[in-house]
């Protein structure tokens, strides 16, 4: 990993120097001038503008947006005015996307990684009016959980779900509804629920309702009885058990180890007309990703992103989860898990072009797509993996993916992925709403 990270490195500017460029704006803009890499930008440009608004979720995968935005990285790239703002659900995250600043809107965000094509295809926005996105970077690999209601902790149900689809069909029986809760229909905890009911026997469209609920109403909503199970990322599932309300069922990387999760995206409109501002951007967030990777760091992660601008919440429900410890709140607890949110390590940052075509066959899967949709070819359009290469380079990041593939993927009941026949993948899934 390269010396990128803040307060270290031989372009960061000492605090002599910095009161020596001046205060406020003047400082930002000499501090962002000094510290950009050697031939980032040609001709010695700046970025094109000095602003972005980029949205989030009170979720803690969008950690390096706010370390972006609370270590001065942003400022450091160029961009000293980039506001971040909370948006109250993925639905309020597409509406503003679709908008734009100019509209009010937002040009980019932290974002679920199927939306940028849901909403490039227009398969989500109004009318069937698609707003062409690009992904320039993944945000985070792990760090999802699906959460049982506490009606049900005599049944310590894990990854299996099987044992779960009894205690549902008893409910059911008995004339009772039966609900899972994720974010955002098509989105990565609306295919993680779907792919762990389905392994266990339950159709999520038959078996149980899918409801939306957006993340920092999950427990709130549990706690009244709402829904029987959700996905969502943290901190909300480890709130639940501190509340006394359910337990996790599982983390999602014990569904598939190491999967891609959120992503950072913009409005092509936006990249396309400020390129130079848009790798400013990039780089500011993968600088900010390298520095939530750092173990020594994950204490303060848990601090910003707990603080009332981003997530809101007690520091206590994020810090054990962001550090590697899982309490499940059934008596089993795991220190140093292997399902660790990545923030960099592992190639997280780097947008496969492989994992956005399992996320877009899931959808296939579900109905969200024709089966007969050339994936391939949006996905040719809205990841900018060769954007993300750009500034790794400029970073200086020595290890970059050979391959727009990370291959095959195994899954915990042993389905396999393979990127070169995702038809055959489709084939082996016994629950689906479309034949392969």
């Amino acid at each position: 990993m390269t010396n990128t990270r803040t307060g270290s490195g031989r372009n960061t500017l000492s605090r002599r120097q910095l009161l020596k460029a001046g205060a406020g704006t003047a400082a930002l803009f000499a501090a962002a001038k000094l510290n950009f890499p050697a031939g980032a930008f040609a001709q010695g440009a700046g970025p094109e503008v000095k602003t972005a608004k980029l949205g989030f979720i009170a979720l803690t995968d969008a950690a390096p947006l706010f370390v972006a935005k609370e270590k001065g990285l942003f400022a450091k790239y160029g961009m000293p005015d980039v506001e971040v703002l909370k948006q109250a659900s993925w639905g309020t995250t597409r509406d503003n996307l679709v908008l734009g600043s100019e509209g009010n809107g937002i040009d980019g965000a932290h974002i679920l990684t199927p939306m940028p094509y849901l909403i490039s295809s227009g398969k989500v926005t109004q009318n069937n009016q698609p707003t062409p996105m690009y992904i320039l970077a993944r945000l985070n690999l792990n760090g999802q959980c699906i959460s049982v209601g506490k009606d049900y902790s005599d049944l310590k149900v894990g990854v299996d779900s099987a044992p779960f689809k009894a205690a549902l069909d008893k409910k059911k029986a008995a004339g009772k509804a039966i609900k899972a809760a994720m974010t955002f229909p098509g989105g990565t905890h609306d295919l993680w629920i779907r792919y762990w009911l389905a392994a266990g026997g339950i159709d999520p469209d038959k078996d149980i309702e899918t409801i939306v609920v957006p993340p920092p109403q999950m427990v709130a909503n549990m706690k009244v009885g709402t829904m029987d199970c959700f996905c969502v990322c943290e901190p909300w599932n480890l709130q639940l058990i501190h509340q006394d309300i359910g337990y996790t069922a599982l983390t999602t990387g014990e569904l598939w180890n190491k999967h891609p999760e959120k992503s950072f995206a913009m409005r092509a409109a936006y990249v396309d007309k400020y390129p130079i501002a848009a790798k400013a951007l990039l780089m500011a967030v993968m600088e900010a990703q390298q520095w939530c990777e750092t173990p020594e760091n994950r204490d303060e992660v848990a601090a910003i992103c707990a603080k009332r601008q981003w997530i809101n919440c007690p520091v206590e429900d994020i810090t054990d989860r962001v550090k590697g410890k899982f309490d499940y709140g059934t008596g089993r607890v795991v220190d140093n898990s292997p399902h660790i949110m990545r923030f960099w390590d592992d190639h997280a940052s780097y947008p496969y072009q492989s994992h956005d075509l399992w996320f877009m066959t899931e959808d296939i899967r579900w109905g969200k797509y024709a089966p007969d949709f050339d994936a391939k070819a949006l996905i040719g359009k809205v990841n900018r993996e060769d954007l993300w290469r750009d500034a790794a380079k400029a970073l200086g990041v020595a290890e970059l993916p050979a391959s727009t593939s990370r291959g095959k993927e195994t899954f915990f009941d042993g389905k396999v992925f393979d990127p070169e026949n995702p038809a055959a993948y489709l084939k082996s899934l016994s629950i689906k709403r479309v034949e392969a």
